[in-house]
């Protein structure tokens, strides 16, 4: 794929139109248009290593800032790499209902680490969050919890120096109090985020959602009488 800023300070883009972002604006996954380009020849005068491109959200038409890596300075052009990093990422959205109020307060905190790229203080209160889950389900729940850890691995097939390294950041201070987590590129964290909130789902939100749903099946039949209940949800 090629990227490149050509001499008349445009950017040069073959998958320009399938450039697709979640908007930290208006949280919309959106396609986006080049806006700003820096001048070529400011670019070749002071050679920086990552070069910064301004674009528009399609959706909301704020400005979104993307920094791109730059492999080489030519005569006529400057060769981008074509993956890039957004400098203002969209917050991570979970749903906290059904979720204790300590484990909460933690792993938001450990939400707000990764929008702002802060990968490895994102671990630091994961951890936190993880040691505040097992106080709550005690022993049982946090063995269950490292069980289903083990079923997403199979499920997804997650690399095992990645899987080593959730591992570690979840359960490493039940053997170590004193040990640190590892620490963790973009990939690894996002990959981190989406176990962890699986990790919740299956703690609390799973068992909080049956809950209330066979709370308003006995409400309804204490109410009609009668076990012949309207479905809650028509069929698709």
């Amino acid at each position: 794929m090629s990227l490149y800023i050509d001499s008349a300070s445009r950017l040069q883009h073959d998958l320009e139109k399938n450039l697709v972002v979640t908007c930290p604006h208006c949280q919309a996954v959106a396609h986006i248009t080049v806006s700003a380009v820096p001048r070529f020849e400011d670019l070749q005068l002071y050679r920086p290593k990552q070069v910064g491109i301004v674009y528009q959200c399609d959706a909301c038409h704020a400005p979104i800032f993307l920094r791109y890596t730059v492999r080489m300075y030519g005569a006529a052009r400057i060769e981008l790499s074509p993956q890039f990093a957004e400098v203002e990422r969209a917050r991570e959205k979970f749903s906290f209902t059904y979720i204790p109020e300590d484990v909460e307060l933690l792993f938001r905190e450990a939400l707000n680490c990764f929008s702002n790229n802060a990968f490895n203080a994102f671990a630091s209160m994961c951890r936190r969050a993880a040691q505040a889950m097992f106080n709550d389900l005690g022993e049982a729940g946090r063995l269950r919890l490292f069980d289903e850890l083990n079923a997403v691995r199979d499920l997804v097939s997650i690399a095992p120096e990645i899987f080593t390294k959730m591992k570690n950041v979840l359960f490493g201070a039940e053997f170590d109090a004193r040990s640190a987590p590892p620490l963790l590129d973009g990939y690894e964290a996002g990959i981190l985020l989406e176990v962890v909130k699986d990790l919740l789902y299956e703690a609390y939100v799973r068992k909080g959602k049956l809950e209330q749903a066979i709370m308003v099946r006995r409400f309804f039949l204490d109410e009609t009488g009668t076990d012949n209940v309207t479905p809650l949800t028509s069929a698709s």
